[in-house]
């Protein structure tokens, strides 16, 4: 099939966020049944014992995702299996997924006020978090979630044993303006 390699491009280019077969047809301007042959095609070739990609259809999207099969020598270039230890990015990252979840990487990236996408998918590939869904917004992010693998490193049973986080309690607007005028008029007299 002549459209087969410039589907893999696609699929490589379009990463986690996947892409649906509308989106497929639209782009290479060929209906939805020629881009479903396509498909099986690729993914034909990668259930080839010699291939170390395969395509997953999740959530509702195409993508281009490694075999489990494979997973523990993923999981050990991303950690060091010798001392596994998580970086402050990453704690900080995990306690915002924990508290907040389901939450896209773009509300992590919001809070931290810089970019997770790396520790994100570092978090992914040692089992701490998990996707979890799509958002129901433009674009339908990535959902994500702890997993049991983060309650176990962490002693937990579940969710419900984290540490609560104490609660910030707005002043009384009222208040902060006797303050300000108390202090005004001090500064007058």
């Amino acid at each position: 099939m002549k459209y087969k390699s410039v589907v893999e491009g696609i699929l490589f280019i379009v990463g986690d966020e996947g892409i649906t077969i509308k989106e497929i047809s639209e782009t290479l301007n060929i209906s939805e049944e020629e881009v479903k042959n396509v498909l099986s095609e690729l993914r034909k070739d990668y259930e080839q014992p010699d291939r170390g990609i395969r395509i997953s259809f999740l959530g509702n999207t195409f993508k281009l995702t490694t075999k489990s099969e494979h997973r523990q020598y993923y999981e050990k270039l991303v950690t060091n299996s010798r001392e596994f230890t998580l970086s402050n990015a990453a704690l900080e990252t995990l306690a915002i997924i924990a508290y907040n979840e389901p939450i896209t990487r773009i509300k992590i990236d919001q809070i931290r006020g810089v970019s997770s996408i790396q520790i994100v998918r570092k978090l992914m590939a040692i089992g701490f978090i998990k996707e979890c869904g799509k958002e129901n917004t433009v674009g339908k992010p990535n959902l994500y979630k702890t997993t049991s693998e983060f309650l176990d490193y962490f002693g937990l049973a579940t969710k419900e044993d984290l540490p609560k986080l104490p609660s910030i309690e707005k002043p009384v607007i009222d208040e902060e303006k006797d303050l300000y005028e108390s202090n005004y008029n001090e500064k007058q007299q």
